[in-house]
């Protein structure tokens, strides 16, 4: 990484406010054309997160994928199979790209995100079974593998973690499940401390959503309709975050967690993901200026990172210091009859079932595709 030159830039303020910014993106055009290595030399990215609606969106545009799916279909390999060579192909790519990050971060950072197939949500064993199988066929020590944070893939963390694999938990809204989430993290490591793996080779970050749950609350408080109302609107996602912050400083304090970080564990950091905001009334970088602290991730995508770079606010720490007006937003919208923990489960349910549609939809493009190339090779 060069990042030498002495010009303070919104992104190298970010980077040194203890930020690692993450790539929320991935396609093999992206790879071939250089473009993830320029992001990665000039933009202070150091790491890539996908999930199925960004395999579906590069997969189905087509582009740099007509020679393996000729290849694929020429060996007549089931529409699931072809899926998984593409996506773990492009994976594997990128975390060689990111390798000399990895080296220099001695593992924190430098990371590619997969995840298991969305179909599986809610079935820790096959959860399991599909991290161990991602983690073979990508076989890079960077990969990380992402788990959706719902009530059956908690213990599913806690047993990929156990096995010494580094796993990114995906979809998480609500504080008690992030508090759930953080447990079954230090459970992983225990089990892994019992089994003999060296814990310093286990990292994890928790993927904490954002905008989204601005967009629902919003969405109630319009629907409530007093200025009183309005006037908590875009507050209820950041509040949500900086309690999130809040519950990891308090967890990774505890005695339990201290002393697997004696014996060589990582902290599981948080990352701030769906970081584009929704609404466009709001600053475009208002989920990356207002949620710096040290020791996060924020994850983004491309028109969020080029915003950054070009007008985002880094102001310093924006998070620790605001734990009590986070409580009292908090308390407002629910003083209005919003229930937090419906909107959370909501925002959960809601989350599984887009990437459940993104991943059949990208089944049915490859589907289409395998039987073109069949069709041209009789």
């Amino acid at each position: 990484m060069s990042n030498a030159d002495s010009t303070v830039t919104p992104l190298k303020s970010l980077a040194g406010e203890g930020v690692s910014i993450w790539l929320d993106d991935l396609s093999r055009k992206r790879i071939e054309s250089g473009n993830l290595a320029e992001l990665i030399e000039n933009s202070h990215v150091v790491g890539v997160t996908t999930n199925p609606s960004i395999f579906q969106a590069a997969i189905g545009s087509g582009e740099g994928y007509e020679e393996q799916l000729a290849d694929l279909a020429t060996r007549g390999v089931t529409v699931d199979e072809a899926v998984r060579m593409m996506t773990t192909a492009d994976v594997r790519a990128a975390a060689d790209i990111l390798r000399p990050v990895y080296d220099a971060t001695q593992g924190r950072d430098g990371r590619v995100s997969i995840e298991v197939d969305p179909r599986l949500a809610h079935d820790t064993d096959a959860t399991v079974a599909e991290a161990k199988q991602l983690s073979w066929l990508v076989d890079r020590p960077n990969v990380m593998i992402k788990i959706p944070a719902t009530k059956a893939g908690l213990p599913a963390i806690t047993e990929v973690i156990g096995l010494g694999i580094s796993v990114n938990v995906t979809l998480i809204f609500s504080l008690e499940r992030y508090r759930a989430v953080m447990d079954a993290y230090l459970a992983g490591l225990e089990e892994a401390q019992a089994a003999g793996i060296d814990l310093a080779g286990i990292h994890s970050v928790a993927s904490f959503f954002v905008s989204r749950v601005d967009a629902e609350i919003d969405k109630r408080l319009d629907q409530v309709g007093t200025d009183e109302a309005k006037s908590l609107k875009g507050r209820a996602a950041l509040a949500n975050a900086r309690l999130a912050y809040e519950a990891y400083e308090e967890v990774f304090a505890s005695e339990r967690a201290t002393k697997l970080e004696t014996a060589g564990a990582n902290k599981q950091r948080p990352l701030w993901a769906s970081t584009g905001v929704k609404d466009p009334a709001y600053k475009d970088t208002l989920y990356v200026d207002e949620l710096v602290a040290p020791g996060t991730v924020n994850t983004m995508p491309e028109g969020t990172l080029k915003a950054t770079a070009d007008h985002g606010e880094i102001t310093g720490d924006t998070v620790t210091g605001g734990y009590e007006q986070a409580r009292a937003d908090l308390k407002a919208v629910d003083a209005l009859g919003i229930s937090y923990d419906e909107v959370v489960q909501q925002l959960e349910d809601e989350g599984v079932a887009k990437f459940d549609v993104a991943w059949n939809d990208l089944l049915g493009t490859v589907a289409n595709r395998l039987a073109g190339k069949e069709a041209q090779a009789k």
